[in-house]
């Protein structure tokens, strides 16, 4: 392992969110060397609790999605609405050079601890927040998981689903982890300039904004309304026919991609052997296929081809062919990817029941080597340590946790 120093080494980050999409950031932070210190209150991060809609054992000593977004941070839990925790809170800001935060506006400038509220006194502080909707308009107080401000208000649900169905179903943090990454990247270029010139800076991004973005090329579109067919669609029905899933002879769905109909189209579909199809104009190129209303003819001919080989047998076709596909493949098979696991996307983390397979960030460094992976640590684990660090004494923290205003969790 190279032992070249990780490049947040020495960055101080103080994350006041919960939940994901904060949360992501933070650990992307963690995992460059960043001291990233998670501000919980006693009862806890809700995300702690969430192992039985996952189908998971809720356990605090095993608890996937925690390490998932947490790993290699440190926890102190505070009572912020105690002057105390409060007061604790701001002495922790003194010497951070980052905060992190997903409190809805309102929140934030009830407790003192918006952006403006803070920026003369910490000018040098990149402040960094995510929300469900962003800050501005009618719905910027409501509040907003993936399910809601991503994949519902952000275009997924309704363009996505097959227009005789209901929308798909979504899994939880997929919106998440896109809005943590594009957070991370804003407060990175935030912080290069604050250590350049002492400025500190607010950077936000929010679910509802990341979707825009996301379905930037299809919203464009939509303004076209004489051209193409207006979403949602039966993919059957689609522009370009090349562009779907085709159920194979053992029941398994192939996902194929061919942007350009004109470039794909002979070579695919010789490669079917349908070379007869192949060679007729009235299908190639593709004005032809929409001045003859053929799409849907292609679509069928294709997906009763195959349905008559397994993937298998799909599989080696179209890779000699040089066709861009993809099986698609349930969760379990992920597990034992062996793109993934030679690709670095797992970890094996030990745990007092066995051995699980945890999730590794997507972002590598060459030079750096393999990031650590450390638990997510447990309700205010180092609370004692971190108030010690900026100066408070061993009585002034044991009156802390008599008064509740610290607190540590114990296994009863």
């Amino acid at each position: 392992m190279s032992t070249r120093k990780r490049p947040l080494e020495g960055v101080k980050v103080i994350e006041l969110a919960s939940f994901i999409a904060a949360a992501t950031t933070g650990r992307f932070f963690a995992d460059l060397g960043a001291d990233v210190i998670k501000i919980e209150s006693a009862k806890g991060d809700p995300l702690r609790y969430t192992a039985p809609t996952e189908g998971r054992p809720l356990d605090m000593y095993e608890n996937t999605t925690w390490e998932l977004e947490n790993a290699n941070k440190r926890c102190i839990s505070l009572n912020m609405k105690d002057p105390k925790g409060k007061e604790a809170f701001f002495k922790l800001l003194d010497d951070a050079d980052v905060l992190i935060t997903n409190w809805r506006i309102q929140a934030l400038q009830r407790a003192g601890i918006d952006y403006e509220s803070l920026k003369d006194k910490y000018p040098s502080l990149v402040y960094g927040i995510c929300t469900g909707y962003g800050e501005y308009g009618p719905d910027k107080d409501l509040p907003g998981f993936d399910f809601t401000a991503f994949f519902a208000r952000g275009g997924y649900l309704e363009n996505l689903r097959q227009k005789s169905d209901v929308p798909m179903n979504v899994a939880p943090g997929l919106g998440d982890h896109n809005v943590g990454l594009n957070l991370a990247a804003g407060i990175l270029a935030a912080l290069y300039h604050a250590k350049l010139t002492g400025e500190g800076e607010k950077v936000e991004t929010s679910l509802f904004e990341s979707a825009v973005f996301n379905m930037g090329m299809m919203i464009q579109a939509a303004q076209y309304t004489d051209y193409g067919v207006k979403y949602p669609i039966n993919i059957r029905e689609a522009s370009n026919p090349l562009n779907a899933c085709w159920l194979t002879k053992d029941n398994r769905y192939v996902q194929t991609c061919m942007p350009d109909y004109n470039t794909y189209f002979k070579k695919f579909l010789k490669a079917l052997g349908l070379n007869d199809m192949a060679e007729d104009e009235k299908y190639f190129p593709v004005q032809n296929l929409h001045e003859n209303n053929l799409g849907t003819t292609v679509y069928d001919k294709v997906m009763a081809k195959f349905g008559e080989k397994d993937y298998s047998e799909w599989s080696e076709i179209l890779t000699k062919a040089d066709i861009p596909f993809s099986l698609a493949k349930n969760w379990e098979e992920l597990l034992e990817d062996e793109q993934a696991w030679a690709n670095d996307c797992f970890y094996k983390m030990k745990y007092p029941k066995g051995e699980r397979i945890l999730v590794k960030h997507p972002v590598k460094f060459q030079e750096m080597g393999p990031t650590p992976y450390n638990r997510g640590p447990l309700i205010g684990e180092h609370g004692p340590e971190i108030l010690k660090e900026i100066g408070y004494s061993e009585d002034e923290i044991k009156s802390m946790m008599e008064d509740n205003t610290l607190y540590v969790w114990e296994d009863k």
